[in-house]
Protein backbone atom coordinates (compact mmCIF):
# COMPACT_ATOMS: atom_id res chain seq x y z
CA UNK A 1 0.00 0.00 0.00
CA UNK A 2 1.36 3.60 -0.64
CA UNK A 3 2.89 4.96 2.66
CA UNK A 4 0.68 8.38 2.44
CA UNK A 5 -2.62 6.49 2.09
CA UNK A 6 -1.36 4.14 4.99
CA UNK A 7 -0.60 6.96 7.27
CA UNK A 8 -3.49 9.29 6.03
CA UNK A 9 -5.96 6.09 6.27
CA UNK A 10 -7.10 7.65 2.37
CA UNK A 11 -7.67 5.26 -0.56
CA UNK A 12 -5.95 7.80 -3.23
CA UNK A 13 -2.44 9.76 -2.75
CA UNK A 14 -3.87 13.00 -3.36
CA UNK A 15 -4.41 16.24 -0.50
CA UNK A 16 -6.41 19.29 -1.13
CA UNK A 17 -4.02 22.38 -0.71
CA UNK A 18 -5.36 24.75 2.28
CA UNK A 19 -7.27 27.54 0.31
CA UNK A 20 -7.08 30.06 3.56
CA UNK A 21 -10.39 31.33 4.04
CA UNK A 22 -12.13 30.60 0.84
CA UNK A 23 -12.02 27.11 1.93
CA UNK A 24 -15.29 25.28 3.04
CA UNK A 25 -16.39 22.49 4.03
CA UNK A 26 -18.54 20.72 0.85
CA UNK A 27 -15.17 20.69 -1.34
CA UNK A 28 -12.92 19.46 2.22
CA UNK A 29 -15.87 16.59 2.71
CA UNK A 30 -16.18 15.70 -1.37
CA UNK A 31 -12.28 15.32 -1.16
CA UNK A 32 -12.37 13.02 1.41
CA UNK A 33 -15.69 11.13 0.50
CA UNK A 34 -14.27 10.35 -2.98
CA UNK A 35 -10.70 8.75 -1.06
CA UNK A 36 -8.30 11.61 -0.85
CA UNK A 37 -7.41 14.25 1.78
CA UNK A 38 -9.84 17.07 2.20
CA UNK A 39 -8.51 19.95 3.66
CA UNK A 40 -10.17 23.19 5.19
CA UNK A 41 -7.74 26.17 6.01
CA UNK A 42 -7.28 28.02 8.80
CA UNK A 43 -6.27 31.32 7.04
CA UNK A 44 -7.00 34.52 9.15
CA UNK A 45 -10.10 33.12 10.56
CA UNK A 46 -11.20 33.30 13.98
CA UNK A 47 -11.17 30.03 16.37
CA UNK A 48 -14.77 30.40 16.07
CA UNK A 49 -14.77 30.52 12.09
CA UNK A 50 -12.44 27.25 12.12
CA UNK A 51 -14.55 25.76 14.61
CA UNK A 52 -17.57 26.07 12.56
CA UNK A 53 -15.97 24.59 9.65
CA UNK A 54 -14.42 22.08 11.42
CA UNK A 55 -18.29 20.81 12.66
CA UNK A 56 -19.54 21.15 9.15
CA UNK A 57 -16.85 19.01 7.72
CA UNK A 58 -17.39 16.34 10.63
CA UNK A 59 -21.26 16.52 9.16
CA UNK A 60 -20.60 15.87 6.01
CA UNK A 61 -17.77 13.01 6.03
CA UNK A 62 -16.50 10.37 8.28
CA UNK A 63 -13.44 10.02 6.52
CA UNK A 64 -10.21 11.67 7.59
CA UNK A 65 -9.42 15.21 6.68
CA UNK A 66 -7.14 18.14 7.70
CA UNK A 67 -6.83 21.35 9.04
CA UNK A 68 -4.36 23.73 7.70
CA UNK A 69 -3.24 26.20 9.72
CA UNK A 70 -0.71 28.96 8.00
CA UNK A 71 1.74 29.88 10.89
CA UNK A 72 3.18 33.09 10.13
CA UNK A 73 -0.18 34.37 8.99
CA UNK A 74 -2.55 32.99 11.44
CA UNK A 75 -3.03 34.77 14.97
CA UNK A 76 -5.15 32.43 16.56
CA UNK A 77 -2.65 29.12 16.15
CA UNK A 78 -2.38 28.11 19.31
CA UNK A 79 -6.30 28.27 19.74
CA UNK A 80 -7.25 26.54 16.41
CA UNK A 81 -4.68 23.84 17.26
CA UNK A 82 -6.60 23.36 20.66
CA UNK A 83 -10.15 22.85 18.37
CA UNK A 84 -8.31 20.37 16.50
CA UNK A 85 -7.67 18.26 19.26
CA UNK A 86 -11.01 19.00 20.94
CA UNK A 87 -12.73 17.88 17.97
CA UNK A 88 -10.44 14.83 17.40
CA UNK A 89 -9.43 16.23 13.71
CA UNK A 90 -7.08 13.24 12.57
CA UNK A 91 -4.67 15.42 10.23
CA UNK A 92 -2.98 19.13 10.32
CA UNK A 93 -1.01 20.55 7.84
CA UNK A 94 1.33 23.56 8.80
CA UNK A 95 2.70 26.00 6.57
CA UNK A 96 4.36 29.38 6.50
CA UNK A 97 6.33 29.11 9.59
CA UNK A 98 8.25 26.86 11.97
CA UNK A 99 6.06 24.17 12.91
CA UNK A 100 8.63 22.71 15.47
CA UNK A 101 7.16 24.00 18.20
CA UNK A 102 3.41 22.57 17.68
CA UNK A 103 4.32 19.36 16.05
CA UNK A 104 4.60 17.22 19.95
CA UNK A 105 1.52 18.32 21.33
CA UNK A 106 -0.31 17.43 17.76
CA UNK A 107 1.28 14.03 18.25
CA UNK A 108 0.65 13.45 21.40
CA UNK A 109 -2.91 13.02 20.64
CA UNK A 110 -2.35 10.71 17.97
CA UNK A 111 -2.89 13.86 14.75
CA UNK A 112 -0.35 13.59 11.80
CA UNK A 113 1.26 16.15 10.97
CA UNK A 114 2.13 17.52 7.31
CA UNK A 115 4.49 20.49 7.29
CA UNK A 116 4.46 22.37 3.92
CA UNK A 117 8.01 23.33 2.66
CA UNK A 118 10.26 25.34 -0.23
CA UNK A 119 13.36 24.88 0.52
CA UNK A 120 15.31 21.17 1.21
CA UNK A 121 16.72 23.52 4.72
CA UNK A 122 13.13 23.60 5.71
CA UNK A 123 12.18 19.84 4.52
CA UNK A 124 15.57 19.05 7.09
CA UNK A 125 14.24 20.96 9.62
CA UNK A 126 11.03 19.91 9.57
CA UNK A 127 11.69 15.92 9.49
CA UNK A 128 13.88 16.67 12.50
CA UNK A 129 11.08 18.37 14.72
CA UNK A 130 9.06 14.95 14.07
CA UNK A 131 6.76 16.11 11.47
CA UNK A 132 5.03 12.85 9.32
CA UNK A 133 4.96 14.23 5.94
CA UNK A 134 6.53 16.91 4.03
CA UNK A 135 4.62 19.20 1.35
CA UNK A 136 7.74 20.07 -1.16
CA UNK A 137 5.68 23.15 -3.48
CA UNK A 138 7.11 24.93 -5.90
CA UNK A 139 6.77 28.29 -7.00
CA UNK A 140 4.05 27.08 -9.82
CA UNK A 141 1.37 26.90 -7.39
CA UNK A 142 -1.68 29.46 -6.24
CA UNK A 143 -1.37 31.57 -3.59
CA UNK A 144 1.30 33.06 -1.23
CA UNK A 145 4.86 31.63 -2.18
CA UNK A 146 8.54 30.99 -1.63
CA UNK A 147 10.73 34.21 -2.12
CA UNK A 148 13.25 31.25 -3.57
CA UNK A 149 10.50 30.68 -6.74
CA UNK A 150 12.04 27.25 -6.89
CA UNK A 151 10.08 25.13 -9.47
CA UNK A 152 8.57 21.73 -8.74
CA UNK A 153 10.92 19.39 -11.12
CA UNK A 154 13.94 20.96 -9.31
CA UNK A 155 12.74 21.27 -5.52
CA UNK A 156 10.70 17.82 -5.75
CA UNK A 157 14.28 15.51 -6.52
CA UNK A 158 16.06 17.28 -4.16
CA UNK A 159 13.48 16.93 -0.95
CA UNK A 160 13.24 13.64 -1.76
CA UNK A 161 17.07 12.69 -1.22
CA UNK A 162 17.53 14.87 1.64
CA UNK A 163 14.61 13.55 3.90
CA UNK A 164 13.42 9.92 4.97
CA UNK A 165 10.09 10.94 5.53
CA UNK A 166 7.41 10.56 2.61
CA UNK A 167 7.09 13.67 0.88
CA UNK A 168 3.75 14.96 -1.61
CA UNK A 169 4.66 17.17 -4.49
CA UNK A 170 2.50 20.42 -4.89
CA UNK A 171 3.05 23.36 -7.65
CA UNK A 172 1.87 22.44 -11.35
CA UNK A 173 -0.51 19.19 -10.82
CA UNK A 174 -3.64 18.54 -12.23
CA UNK A 175 -3.88 15.38 -13.60
CA UNK A 176 -2.69 11.87 -13.98
CA UNK A 177 0.44 12.41 -15.95
CA UNK A 178 1.23 14.81 -13.34
CA UNK A 179 0.86 12.75 -10.74
CA UNK A 180 2.86 10.09 -12.31
CA UNK A 181 5.82 12.94 -12.94
CA UNK A 182 5.19 13.67 -9.50
CA UNK A 183 6.01 9.93 -8.62
CA UNK A 184 8.99 9.68 -11.13
CA UNK A 185 10.48 12.42 -9.24
CA UNK A 186 10.38 10.62 -5.41
CA UNK A 187 6.89 11.63 -4.10
CA UNK A 188 4.28 9.31 -2.90
CA UNK A 189 1.67 11.81 -3.37
CA UNK A 190 0.57 15.05 -4.63
CA UNK A 191 -1.37 18.17 -3.25
CA UNK A 192 -3.72 20.32 -5.47
CA UNK A 193 -5.50 23.47 -4.78
CA UNK A 194 -6.12 24.99 -8.83
CA UNK A 195 -7.47 21.60 -10.09
CA UNK A 196 -9.95 21.62 -7.46
CA UNK A 197 -11.44 24.89 -7.70
CA UNK A 198 -12.90 23.89 -10.90
CA UNK A 199 -14.88 20.92 -9.86
CA UNK A 200 -19.10 20.43 -9.57
CA UNK A 201 -18.81 20.48 -5.57
CA UNK A 202 -16.47 23.25 -5.11
CA UNK A 203 -18.91 26.60 -4.09
CA UNK A 204 -16.96 29.15 -5.74
CA UNK A 205 -18.54 31.69 -8.34
CA UNK A 206 -18.78 30.55 -11.47
CA UNK A 207 -17.13 32.90 -13.02
CA UNK A 208 -13.91 31.46 -11.04
CA UNK A 209 -14.44 28.20 -12.87
CA UNK A 210 -14.99 29.79 -16.05
CA UNK A 211 -11.45 31.38 -15.91
CA UNK A 212 -9.79 28.28 -15.44
CA UNK A 213 -11.20 26.15 -17.96
CA UNK A 214 -10.79 29.30 -20.33
CA UNK A 215 -7.15 29.57 -19.15
CA UNK A 216 -4.22 29.17 -21.15
CA UNK A 217 -0.67 28.87 -19.92
CA UNK A 218 -0.01 32.15 -19.61
CA UNK A 219 -3.13 33.23 -17.34
CA UNK A 220 -1.29 33.69 -13.87
CA UNK A 221 1.22 36.14 -12.99
CA UNK A 222 3.22 37.18 -9.88
CA UNK A 223 2.18 39.92 -7.60
CA UNK A 224 3.93 41.55 -4.67
CA UNK A 225 7.39 40.43 -5.61
CA UNK A 226 8.43 44.02 -5.30
CA UNK A 227 7.69 43.91 -1.64
CA UNK A 228 8.44 40.58 -1.00
CA UNK A 229 5.41 39.19 -0.62
CA UNK A 230 5.03 37.15 -3.82
CA UNK A 231 2.05 35.16 -4.38
CA UNK A 232 0.83 33.93 -7.48
CA UNK A 233 -2.64 34.92 -9.09
CA UNK A 234 -5.18 34.93 -11.99
CA UNK A 235 -4.43 37.51 -14.90
CA UNK A 236 -7.90 39.13 -13.76
CA UNK A 237 -8.69 43.16 -13.70
CA UNK A 238 -7.55 43.53 -9.93
CA UNK A 239 -4.54 41.78 -10.71
CA UNK A 240 -3.66 44.30 -12.94
CA UNK A 241 -4.25 46.92 -10.65
CA UNK A 242 -1.82 45.52 -7.98
CA UNK A 243 0.64 45.14 -10.30
CA UNK A 244 0.47 48.79 -11.71
CA UNK A 245 0.20 50.16 -7.51
CA UNK A 246 3.61 48.51 -7.49
CA UNK A 247 5.12 49.89 -10.38
CA UNK A 248 3.72 53.41 -8.23
CA UNK A 249 6.08 52.59 -5.72
CA UNK A 250 3.32 50.44 -3.08
CA UNK A 251 3.95 49.93 0.47
CA UNK A 252 4.17 46.77 2.28
CA UNK A 253 1.28 48.10 4.75
CA UNK A 254 -0.38 48.94 1.43
CA UNK A 255 -0.20 46.00 -0.26
CA UNK A 256 -1.20 44.03 2.40
CA UNK A 257 -4.28 45.74 2.57
CA UNK A 258 -4.98 45.49 -1.20
CA UNK A 259 -4.61 41.09 -0.91
CA UNK A 260 -6.58 40.72 2.68
CA UNK A 261 -9.04 37.76 2.52
CA UNK A 262 -11.49 40.18 2.16
CA UNK A 263 -10.32 40.75 -1.32
CA UNK A 264 -9.82 37.24 -2.10
CA UNK A 265 -13.08 36.22 -1.00
CA UNK A 266 -14.84 38.56 -3.40
CA UNK A 267 -12.99 37.41 -5.99
CA UNK A 268 -13.40 33.71 -5.53
CA UNK A 269 -16.70 33.87 -3.98
CA UNK A 270 -18.39 36.51 -5.33
CA UNK A 271 -16.82 36.45 -8.74
CA UNK A 272 -16.05 40.87 -8.49
CA UNK A 273 -13.02 40.54 -10.62
CA UNK A 274 -12.34 44.57 -10.47
CA UNK A 275 -12.27 44.42 -6.74
CA UNK A 276 -11.10 40.94 -5.56
CA UNK A 277 -8.53 38.74 -7.08
CA UNK A 278 -8.59 34.95 -7.30
CA UNK A 279 -5.60 32.49 -6.88
CA UNK A 280 -4.55 29.93 -9.16
CA UNK A 281 -1.72 27.82 -9.91
CA UNK A 282 0.22 28.08 -13.48
CA UNK A 283 -1.28 24.42 -14.52
CA UNK A 284 -4.51 26.91 -14.87
CA UNK A 285 -3.81 26.54 -18.65
CA UNK A 286 -4.31 22.53 -18.50
CA UNK A 287 -7.85 22.62 -16.68
CA UNK A 288 -10.12 22.10 -19.35
CA UNK A 289 -13.37 20.89 -17.92
CA UNK A 290 -15.48 20.65 -14.71
CA UNK A 291 -15.83 16.95 -13.06
CA UNK A 292 -17.04 16.12 -9.92
CA UNK A 293 -14.64 14.85 -7.42
CA UNK A 294 -15.11 11.55 -7.69
CA UNK A 295 -14.63 11.69 -11.04
CA UNK A 296 -11.30 13.87 -11.49
CA UNK A 297 -9.92 11.65 -8.97
CA UNK A 298 -10.72 8.12 -10.12
CA UNK A 299 -9.70 9.79 -13.74
CA UNK A 300 -6.65 10.60 -12.49
CA UNK A 301 -5.68 7.25 -11.12
CA UNK A 302 -6.75 5.46 -14.15
CA UNK A 303 -4.17 8.10 -16.16
CA UNK A 304 -1.18 7.92 -13.69
CA UNK A 305 -1.45 3.93 -15.06
CA UNK A 306 -1.93 4.66 -18.19
CA UNK A 307 1.33 7.22 -18.45
CA UNK A 308 3.63 4.82 -16.64
CA UNK A 309 2.83 1.66 -18.59
CA UNK A 310 3.19 3.65 -21.73
CA UNK A 311 6.81 5.25 -20.14
CA UNK A 312 7.54 1.50 -19.82
CA UNK A 313 6.89 0.99 -23.07
CA UNK A 314 9.22 4.15 -24.37
CA UNK A 315 12.05 3.00 -21.77
CA UNK A 316 11.70 -0.54 -23.50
Amino acid sequence: MNSICEKLNITYPIIQGGMGNVSNAELAAAISNAGGLGTIGAGTMSPQEVEKLIIATKGMTERPFAVNVPLSVSSNVKEILKLVIKHEVEVVSLSAGNPAPFIPKLKEHGIKVITVIATVYHAKKAEAAGTDLIVAEGYEAAGLNSPYETTTMTLLPQVCRSVSVPVIAAGGIADGSGLAAAFALGAQGVQMGTRFIATKEAPFHESYKTSLVQADDTKTLIVGRSIGKIRRVYDTPYAQHLIQREKNGVTSEEFHQLTTEDHHILGAVKGDLENGFINSGQIAGAINDVPSVKELLEGMMKEAKETVSLLNKRLM
